[in-house]
């Protein structure tokens, strides 16, 4: 894979035509990131699912190099509702500046979700500003694993 400076990388909305590479960005960075949480749902399902409920109806952004998605963040209300990186991709700053894209659309503050296990989003959200404020058993998401909610304020210290 070439070098590719900062520069390279499109951010956008992402398009209807966006959504077969969204999905597959989806699909490897869960797989990579979270080898050992239970998935709710099949690789076709999580495909209908970006494909029809994702992309046409919520605010989904993508990071693209030479027209290729290699990165995905979807926004609704003030959530920051799913970001994921190609792990190939990983390690460039792409998931920092979808990061900003959020907090420029949510000026008074961010909310997401992680799981616990997910110790590399964890370290990779509290640079960015956010801070641990609730953690859970699981029992309220589909997968059925331990998370914790992030909350982000800009008038707190940090990114």
């Amino acid at each position: 894979m070439r070098a590719v400076e900062i520069n390279d990388i499109v951010i956008r909305r992402a398009a209807g035509s966006d959504a077969a590479a969204v999905a597959e960005v989806w699909l490897r960075s869960f797989a990579a990131a979270l080898p050992g949480v239970r998935r709710a749902h099949t690789d076709d399902e999580v495909r209908a699912w970006i494909r029809e409920v994702v992309v046409p109806g919520r605010e989904t952004w993508v990071a693209t190099v030479d027209d290729s998605v290699v990165a995905m963040m979807v926004r609704e209300g003030n959530a920051l509702d799913q970001l994921y990186i190609d792990p190939a991709w990983q390690g460039r700053g792409i998931g920092g500046r979808l990061v900003d894209v959020a907090k420029e659309r949510s000026p008074s503050g961010l909310t997401l979700w992680t799981f616990q296990v997910n110790e590399v989003a964890r370290r990779f959200y509290e640079r960015h500003g956010f801070v641990a404020e609730e953690s859970t058993d699981g029992l309220g998401n589909e997968e059925r694993e331990p998370d914790v909610r992030y909350v982000w304020r800009p008038d707190r210290p940090g990114r």
